[in-house]
């Protein structure tokens, strides 16, 4: 009887099986369609085809085929399948065994809010033990992590979870012989394990190591021989893996010298005994060792310190205003900065529950990480581009009825180039969730900063930058386009430096570059990198003197940094700038070529010895006439862009143009495949432009060569100018009797100084000066600043000067009978320094004082020291406040006074007046003061940097 009844069982299930291989086929076949319409009269799916080979499906592919087929049988297949399926019958297969009704997705508009008391974050911590270690002391059982496995299944881990695992993890560790400082790599997916094998290397004072994990069982041992490279330069003594990999994990003995054994988790943990203590950890030990292939260059380890983690931390916080309050999801690979350091570590220091999925359960179905954001009410999340740019493409407006991202105070798009289109179409789209315009928060960052470098402000909608395509290509000069130049070049702005560090743009001179004009990213500060892990050669190209090379191609504007390009990516032709990433997301978007597997490179007419600009394209095209038809659409696009088309079009089957692990395009192995005759039969060379090119190329090459002697034979001009009037100046200072004569010689002198220079002056003057009781205040930006407020302002001006220009003969004796007022050093005499200028204006002097305290290359404006708020409150007199804009472009604080033409601005305000004699009045006087000048410096706010300039804050003068 059962007999018979498992017989009419298999019976039943073999026609349902047909019945649901009919549909698969028919759905795989219209997706494959899709991709390759010219397959749409031949193309035949049987149960044997083969997904790559046969069909050409890659990962994103297979994802959108595992979402269509979800949505069709109202099933919910494992994301596995995504890239374990290797032919039509695997999915057939498990669509077979499948529950029907499994979707689920009522559940994903239930709302289960994390609401936990809040907790201080641990700011006396230095190393990521302690920082763990401040949690355990003081909220054990406090969530830390929520593994997402379904929309209705997480797997809870509090703080005391993850140190208990973490200690069981470092005694297994230790008992298979692994020392302190030795490197351990980590090549686990996403899960409870990658944590706990983590702080466990560091528990046993090893550095953690963390490189991709193989996604595909039938490519475990082609990933470990992939691998073996990295693990040699690291010298790993040990691998930390899943149970798959383990198994072949033997292969590395044979690859890597320095390797003692590859265990998972669970045998580490077989005994269950915790180590008796952490490995006592100093702040200048390494932490981690992030190994990063990037777009131009071999894999290379980024060593970081605990300390380097900790500043970009605090700085990357302090920059989102995080708290213990935030909720923070994130599917972001954990072998990635962003993912390990930004999303995972970032939420451990702060007390942040952080709810981490898989990166494959993203690419799936990219709604669960809005919906994953709904229902815990998230404020904080971060992706790269290409994730807003799937969820515009994947998610349809029935995968979101209900869905509210109101809660989101933050998204973070960085880690790879951000698109203008992407982020406005984005929120365009979502705003009709509740998604804030503000939300949207492009970064800039880099493995050699620990992870972030520049963020902008909370609460600000991106900006967007016009700028002219040619001034830029041909000059360097990224000047604002007209609101009707069709050809404008549109530049997301990736924020400012965040607090405590420094970026700088140096073109080609080698010196600092004004505002607006493009050179090359350089940074430091306390999250930066001390270097390649055993890679002298790259370290010193890394460096330059105390500043690192991003090899970044940038500007900046208003106090926010522009990323143009990467140097070794960027293309010299006919004497103009080509930037690949745009040109390659322009051709990305013809129809017909895969999107995001386009590389634009530069390679060398063997012929006559240049430079041509070839267009690398990802199709699955295979018909002679429609590829022909692609690539005259592709010139086309590229010649819209560049005005003069590429020389060459190369065509290629995809997965044919090499990406990193994060899915970045390596262009300088694209070009060494190409020039190796590997990609393909090169595309159609357009002869006929030939002599046009020569000739533009010239004449773009002269127009830049010119322009870099043109700087120094600026500068040394502008010196002999400056030079030459103080020859008749100093003497007319010193022997004129009436003051306000020696005032009226230096402001004419001043004047006629920027006239033989070039420099456009302009004063906007609200309010007339008083004559007499009056603190001015001003923006200091250069050491022109004391000159400028001088020439702009026609009455004689008392300026307060520190004691040792009062030493020195010429500028002492000068500035005396200007009427300067000497003081001792403001550091250790604040006092005096406000007693000199209250007698100053008892005298009726008009009194003027920088109260941001010295002079700072970096552009923006500090906080304001309160004494000449404090002079003017008590002896009852206005506040004048003046802005000074474009001092810091024509000289900067950089040490290496180099002067550049800029013009500069002065905007004299109306005077403000205290409304009491007390400090509460001074302060409100120093708001009122500093808002004014904010509102019109064009440079960020950095009133919240902690200032550290050795000048006490009441009574300091310029």
């Amino acid at each position: 009887m059962t007999e018979t009844s498992d017989s009419a069982g298999e019976s039943d299930r073999a026609a349902g099986s047909t019945s649901v291989g009919d549909r698969v086929l028919r759905i795989i076949r219209d997706l494959a369609v899709e991709l390759h319409p010219e397959w749409s009269k031949t193309l035949i799916v049987r149960d044997e085809s083969d997904l790559d080979r046969n069909l050409g499906f890659d990962s994103l592919s297979r994802a959108e085929l595992l979402l269509r087929i979800n949505r069709d049988f109202n099933v919910r297949l494992a994301d596995q399948l995504i890239v374990e399926a290797a032919t039509a019958r695997d999915i057939i297969d498990a669509v077979v065994a499948a529950v029907p009704g499994t979707r689920h997705e009522q559940a994903r508009e239930v709302v289960r809010p994390i609401i936990l008391p809040e907790s201080n974050a641990p700011e006396d911590a230095q190393t990521l033990i302690e920082v763990l270690d401040f949690h355990v002391k003081m909220h054990a059982q406090r969530p830390h992590v929520y593994l997402w496995h379904s929309e209705d299944s997480e797997e809870l881990c509090s703080y005391a979870g993850l140190d208990e695992a973490a200690r069981v993890v470092a005694k297994g560790l230790s008992d298979h012989g692994v020392a302190p400082r030795e490197r351990v790599a980590i090549m686990l997916p996403t899960g409870l394990d990658f944590f706990r094998a983590f702080f466990g290397v560091l528990m046993v004072g090893a550095v953690p190591v963390p490189i991709y994990p193989p996604l595909r069982r039938a490519q475990v041992e082609d990933h470990l021989r992939r691998q073996a490279g990295i693990l040699n330069n690291a010298e790993a003594v040990m691998v930390i893996t899943d149970e798959l990999t383990h198994r072949v994990g033997g292969l590395l003995y044979g690859m890597v010298k320095s390797l003692k054994g590859v265990r998972t988790v669970a045998k580490l943990s077989a005994l269950n005994q915790p180590i008796e203590a952490p490995f006592r950890t100093v702040p200048s030990d390494t932490a981690l060792i992030q190994y990063t292939s990037g777009s131009t260059g071999d894999p290379k380890g980024v060593v970081l310190s605990h300390s380097n983690l900790l500043a970009n931390i605090r700085a990357m916080g302090s920059a989102m205003e995080a708290d213990s309050s935030d909720i923070f999801v994130s599917w972001l690979p954990l072998y990635h900065d962003m993912g390990l350091i930004g999303a995972w570590l970032g939420s451990l220091y702060y007390g942040v529950p952080a709810i981490i999925m898989s990166p494959l359960a993203f690419i799936a179905d990219p709604s669960r990480w809005l919906w994953a954001i709904h229902r815990h009410r998230a404020t904080l999340s971060a992706a790269p581009n290409f994730a807003f740019e799937l969820c515009l493409k994947r998610i349809s407006d029935k995968d979101i009825e209900g869905l509210d991202l109101s809660s989101l105070r933050m998204v973070v798009n960085g880690a790879e180039p951000v698109s203008p289109s992407t982020i406005a179409r984005f929120t365009e789209r979502f705003s009709k969730y509740g998604l804030a315009p503000t939300a949207m928060a492009p970064v800039y960052g880099l493995a050699e900063s620990s992870v972030g470098l520049a963020f902008p402000p909370p609460r600000r909608e991106p900006i967007i930058d016009r700028v002219e395509r040619h001034a830029l290509a041909e000059q360097g000069v990224a000047r604002p386009a007209a609101a009707d130049d069709a050809t404008a070049l549109e530049i997301v702005a990736c924020g400012q430096p965040l607090p405590g560090h420094q970026v700088r743009i140096v073109d080609d001179t080698g010196h600092e570059a004004p505002e607006r004009h493009e050179g090359r990213l350089e940074f430091k500060g306390p999250s930066v990198t001390r270097g390649y892990f055993r890679n002298p050669a790259k370290n010193k190209t890394l460096f330059n003197g105390d500043w690192a090379d991003s090899g970044d191609l940038a500007y900046i504007a208003q106090g926010d940094i522009y990323i143009t390009g990467r140097i070794k990516d960027v293309i010299i032709r006919a004497g103009r700038n080509v930037y690949p990433h745009e040109l390659e997301e322009y051709v990305g978007n013809v129809e017909g070529v895969r999107k995001g597997c386009v590389a634009v490179i530069a390679g060398t007419d063997r012929a006559t010895g240049s430079e041509k600009l070839i267009v690398v394209a990802e199709t699955r095209l295979s018909e002679p006439r429609a590829l022909s038809d692609l690539e005259a659409r592709i010139l086309d696009a590229s010649a819209a862009i560049l005005e003069i088309p590429p020389e060459e079009i190369l065509l290629v089957p995809p997965h044919a143009v090499p990406k990193t692990s994060s899915g970045k395009i390596r262009r300088s192995t694209t070009r060494e495949f190409y020039e190796a005759g590997t990609l393909g039969k090169p595309g159609s060379g357009l002869w006929w432009q030939l002599g046009r090119l020569a000739v533009s190329a010239a004449a773009g090459r002269l127009m830049r060569s010119v322009g870099t002697v043109g700087e120094f034979a600026y500068a040394g001009w502008w010196w002999c100018v400056l030079l030459l009037l103080a020859v008749f100046v100093w003497p007319l200072v010193i022997v004129l009797p009436v003051r306000s004569w020696r005032h009226s010689v230096l402001r004419g002198a001043v004047r006629t100084w920027f006239g033989l220079t070039g420099i456009r002056f302009e004063v906007e003057q609200l309010a007339k000066v008083p004559e007499r009781d009056v603190v001015i205040v001003a923006n200091h930006a250069s050491y022109l600043d004391g000159a400028v407020i001088s020439a702009a302002i026609n009455v004689p001006l008392t300026f307060i000067v520190t004691e040792r220009f009062g030493r020195q003969f010429m500028a002492g004796n000068f500035l005396r009978r200007l009427g300067a007022v000497f003081v001792a050093d403001v550091a250790t005499s604040p006092r005096k320094v406000e007693e000199a200028a209250l007698a100053a204006v008892s005298a009726g002097e008009r009194l003027v004082i920088f109260p941001e305290g010295r002079v700072r290359r970096m552009p923006g404006l500090l906080s304001f020291y309160p004494g000449a708020f404090q002079i003017a409150a008590k002896a009852g007199i206005p506040v004048m406040p003046v802005t000074l804009v474009g001092t810091r472009s024509v000289l900067r604080d950089s040490h290496q006074w180099f002067p550049r033409r800029a013009p500069i601005s002065v905007r004299i305000g109306n005077p403000i007046w205290a409304e009491a004699e007390d400090f509460a009045a001074a302060l409100d006087l120093s708001k009122a003061a500093r808002a004014e000048i904010l509102a019109h410096c064009r440079e960020p706010d950095l009133g919240r940097e902690e200032i550290e300039f050795g000048m006490a804050r009441s009574g300091q003068a310029g």
